[in-house]
């Protein structure tokens, strides 16, 4: 049965002719966005570091057009062989793929974990959209939703490596709305509070679980669904949005308002 998450502001065909790199889109948010899209009739390039998870999304996937593209967006290669996939034209990218931190404090960070955090959650981004964008100018039409995160407006949730890399997103987000709005592309963020994903996230720092944990226990809302947020990333990607870019969309329930 449908939920009502799975319904919220569908609209068949509103994506018919268009082409969308959905990345992470193995699971969670982008598994959800990338089957949305499809039901609104885009074509995906689904990107995923899982080939099993693409595989079983291709199952999922119905009649729609998907392309599966297994590989690390973190690795300028990888990007490249994704970004060939999709062909001459990419109207859309929803740079999803992201990864924790383990909500280590700042004195604890490994030049590792620093520069792992960075690679997927900011660089990967920054080179999707560096590689789409010439085309989109070219087409004077271009959507790029960009995730970011609650950890990217505050600090209270998540690590510092993460929270730092969110805060890049945002700012990513809004230079390339400013330079390039003016050529048709619309480029803005959302960012999620809790959401049900298989992203894991422990606490290796006794510290962090001590200043961190009695936050969390008691201001964040309910975790949402995939669902709710690939509606609201589709809806950033659509022509329901025109006058929105270089935007932060905060679905999270409210916690922001916290």
């Amino acid at each position: 049965m449908s939920t009502q998450a799975d319904q919220a502001g569908f609209q068949q065909a509103r994506f018919t002719g268009r082409t969308v790199i959905v990345t992470g889109a193995g699971s969670g948010i982008g598994r959800a966005t990338a089957l949305r899209l499809l039901s609104e009739g885009a074509r995906v390039i689904a990107a995923d570091i899982s080939a099993e998870r693409l595989a079983a999304l291709e199952q999922s996937s119905g009649s729609g057009e998907l392309v599966g593209v297994a590989g690390d967006v973190s690795l300028q290669a990888d990007v490249d062989a994704l970004v060939l996939a999709a062909g001459p034209t990419v109207d859309g990218l929803v740079n999803n793929a992201g990864i924790m931190d383990s909500f280590l404090p700042t004195a604890e960070i490994t030049d590792e974990v620093w520069e792992r955090v960075f690679r997927v959650n900011v660089t990967s981004q920054m080179r999707l959209m560096r590689a789409v964008l010439p085309g989109m100018v070219s087409a004077g039409f271009g959507r790029i939703v960009n995730i970011a995160s609650e950890a990217g407006i505050r600090a209270g949730a998540s690590g510092t490596t993460y929270s730092a890399s969110k805060h890049a997103v945002i700012g990513l987000t809004k230079s390339t709305a400013l330079f390039y709005g003016p050529k048709g592309v619309r480029c803005n963020a959302v960012a999620p509070g809790a959401v049900k994903t298989n992203i894991e996230a422990p606490f290796l720092s006794a510290w962090a679980a001590e200043r961190l944990g009695p936050i969390m226990q008691t201001t964040i809302p309910a975790p949402a669904e995939p669902e709710e947020l690939a509606a609201s990333i589709c809806w950033l990607l659509s022509e329901d949005s025109p006058n929105v870019n270089g935007a932060v969309l905060m679905s999270d329930g409210g916690w922001s308002t916290i």
